[in-house]
């Protein structure tokens, strides 16, 4: 199966798309990968979560203008609708995915 393009996958139809962009060496990105993974679990089938490593994905990383990791921006219907640098808790990832779900 061919890998799909960054803008392929962002412009996912009738599903959000939540984009954590993330490093191997960063420690708070390993802290929320299982928020992350919690988040996918409980939106499964209404959420398409898309993990994309800075090191190996910098042109992504720049077309977004990621400065920091984690970055987690939030797509609906292929515009970006929420932004956020920075580890937090699950309640209000949850909180921001529940307005587009």
């Amino acid at each position: 199966m061919a890998k799909k393009s960054f803008q392929e996958l962002i412009n996912s139809p009738g599903m959000p798309v939540l984009v954590d962009f993330y490093a191997d060496w960063c420690g708070p990105c390993k802290a929320m990968s299982p928020v992350v993974q919690q988040v996918a679990s409980q939106f499964n089938g209404k959420l398409k979560v898309v993990k994309v490593n800075i090191d190996s994905n910098q042109a992504a990383a720049s077309q977004f203008r990621v400065q920091g990791v984690p970055t987690f921006i939030l797509f609906h219907k292929g515009q970006q609708v929420w932004r956020q640098s920075g580890a937090m808790p699950a309640q209000q990832l949850t909180q921001v995915i529940q307005q587009y779900v």
